[in-house]
């Protein structure tokens, strides 16, 4: 009787050395993970702004375009009027 009352008491030993060990590692593999996680999601936030710099940069020429193509043709105009205006006759 004694003997399986100390085999018993070794098999909850070893289990609850299991049982810690596995605690122990799923809390260090849970922290390496939020790190990764955390290093990513900043990443993916710069990313972020430097995509929104560029987009706010095109928009701002998007929007200059029109104005320039209109100088342009206005000046386009004026170069023909005055090279009709000094054609030889």
């Amino acid at each position: 009787m004694t003997e399986a009352l100390i085999a018993a008491g070794a098999a909850i030993v070893v289990g609850a050395f299991s049982l810690i060990g596995v605690i122990i590692m799923n809390n260090r593999s849970n922290d390496r993970m939020q790190n990764e996680i955390k290093t990513a999601q900043a990443v993916t936030d710069e990313r972020i702004s430097e995509l929104t710099r560029e987009v706010r940069l095109h928009n701002d020429f998007a929007r200059r375009v029109p104005v320039i193509e209109e100088q342009v043709k206005a000046a386009n105009h004026r170069l023909s009027d005055l090279e009709e205006f000094h054609k030889p006759q």
